[in-house]
């Protein structure tokens, strides 16, 4: 079995989503580096890699068009010790979770990937190799609205969320959830990915809103440093730490469940996970949807 995601109807994919738990091989190191989102970024590509040199080709040079990559994934839980820019590990269980804009058809074939392979997080100082305890699929929140449902979901970053404008230099100037222009930069971005997965003209019409909800606690920034002992080192600035109430249809929803919300989310940014959904499929939505 083998992906051919040129030939993919979008509107086929649903939310694959996996909890994988792994654990490190008794004679690997214990310690990961701090900013390990991008080496664990490149040992899932590599496993994609390898079930299909073209789906990875399609990751690694086009995404859908302009470079997205349409895979995320959250934080690692696990106990740890900071030393430096080091993460010592005091637990023999990490856990985290990935999404993939894939067809379900594909779900047993991505199981069987990652139970076959180690997953190695590694940068010059140190390295860990992983291996695959379990990897269980995670039931889709949304199924029981259509496709192009209009609907509302709370979602909260479970990495986090980047998102910025581009300056005069090219560069991103970073925005917070309390910067006036973070929500519209987001929906600008989900416009763009909905562009990519889709068409222009399915982008330009569809209906998104996105509303902040606090906690009692402040959020809070985290800022990494992506591929950060190479030339190519990028810091880049994230929040984390609140929810976000979005409105769409189904099929958009999903995109971002799969693929993140924001940028950066093929190096783990930008991961979601739905804590409730409206259920009430009679809701008008004229009167509340924000057009960005």
């Amino acid at each position: 079995m083998t992906f051919r995601l040129l030939k993919f109807e979008v509107d086929k994919l649903k939310i694959m989503r996996f909890k994988i738990t792994i654990s490190p091989i008794v004679s690997s190191s214990k310690t990961i580096p701090l900013n390990y989102q991008y080496p664990l970024s490149a040992a899932i590509y590599r496993i994609i890699s390898k079930g299909d040199e073209e789906y990875a080709s399609f990751l690694h040079e086009k995404g859908y068009g302009k470079g997205y990559k349409f895979f995320t994934f959250s934080d690692l839980k696990f106990k740890y010790k900071r030393d430096g820019d080091r993460m010592l590990l005091l637990d023999h269980k990490v856990e985290f979770t990935v999404s993939f804009h894939l067809p379900e058809a594909s779900r047993t074939f991505v199981e069987g990937l990652f139970k076959s392979e180690n997953i190695v997080i590694a940068d010059k100082n140190s390295k860990v190799v992983f291996q695959v305890q379990s990897i269980i699929s995670l039931e889709n929140p949304l199924k029981e609205f259509s496709p192009q449902e209009l609907m509302e979901v709370i979602v909260k970053p479970t990495s986090a969320i980047v998102t910025g404008i581009k300056n005069e230099r090219g560069h991103y100037d970073y925005l917070l959830p309390d910067d006036k222009e973070f929500l519209s930069s987001l929906i600008y971005g989900w416009r763009n990915k909905i562009r990519d997965a889709y068409d222009l003209e399915t982008a330009e019409q569809a209906i998104l809103s996105i509303e902040l909800e606090y906690y009692q606690n402040p959020f809070r920034t985290r800022l990494m440093h992506i591929k950060s002992d190479s030339q190519a080192a990028t810091k880049i600035r994230g929040s984390i730490n609140y929810k976000l109430k979005l409105r769409a249809e189904r099929r958009f929803i999903e995109l971002l469940l799969n693929a993140g919300l924001g940028l950066y989310s093929a190096q783990g940014m930008g991961s979601l996970e739905v804590v409730g959904v409206n259920k009430n499929k009679k809701t008008k939505y004229e009167n509340i949807f924000e057009i960005n």
